[in-house]
């Protein structure tokens, strides 16, 4: 089951299996193997970029460029995608069905994709090649990360996406200095909405003489 980005508690049994491997070790020290992550509030300065009207089957990139604007190093900046309207139960960059008339059968799953997502952040590796979620997709919900990011340094999450469903649009954003929760990335910018008109009339292109294809 996927998580939000907040919630990653321990359980009476997962204490259990540390306490257990600790001691197969030879007695360890409570503190010894365990990470040191940094905690606390990271401040940032985040900058986004999305076409505000695409035609459909139109391909587009979205721009995430997260800046380290503190003096310590962000943990694991990461960086969640939500439709406002569904919350996390749509999947990123996509819809809700509406729920189906009384007397109606149920559907197995109601988010439905408004963008394809082509290539997610991160290095495209084996995942990436065979249209899996890409090197910096994590178990929490609709969240990309992408590592640590030193003072005064950026990084940019890249969305490669296709449209897919025509209307009016709003993709939230979050970004984050950590997983856990316990590290967070301070700053007005940190969040914010991106609206966005997907035209119904397609994005023509033609092949010229030289074999290029030409979209306009």
């Amino acid at each position: 089951m996927s998580r939000g980005i907040a919630s990653a508690p321990r359980t009476a049994f997962s204490s259990l299996v540390v306490a257990l491997a600790l001691s197969a070790c030879g007695g360890a020290s409570p503190n010894e193997g365990q990470s040191t992550q940094a905690t606390g509030a990271f401040p940032a300065t985040v900058s986004a970029a999305f076409p505000a009207r695409q035609r459909l089957a139109e391909a587009t990139r979205l721009l995430i460029t997260v800046h380290n604007s503190g003096t310590r190093t962000m943990p694991n900046v990461a960086v969640t995608l939500l439709n406002p309207q569904a919350g996390s139960g749509a999947q990123a960059l996509g819809t809700l069905l509406a729920q189906p008339a009384s007397g109606q059968p149920p559907l197995a799953g109601r988010s439905r994709p408004v963008w394809i997502i082509d290539q997610a952040p991160g290095p495209c590796g084996y995942s990436c090649h065979q249209g899996g979620p890409g090197a910096g997709a994590t178990a929490y919900t609709n969240t990309w990360a992408l590592g640590p990011l030193a003072p005064g340094r950026s990084l940019t999450f890249a969305w490669h996406v296709t449209a897919v469903e025509p209307g009016t649009y709003t993709v939230a954003y979050q970004v984050a200095a950590g997983l856990s929760g316990a590290a967070t990335a301070t700053g007005a910018s940190t969040r914010g909405r991106l609206h966005i008109v997907i035209s119904s009339k397609p994005r023509s292109a033609y092949v010229n003489n030289a074999g290029q294809v030409v979209s306009h």
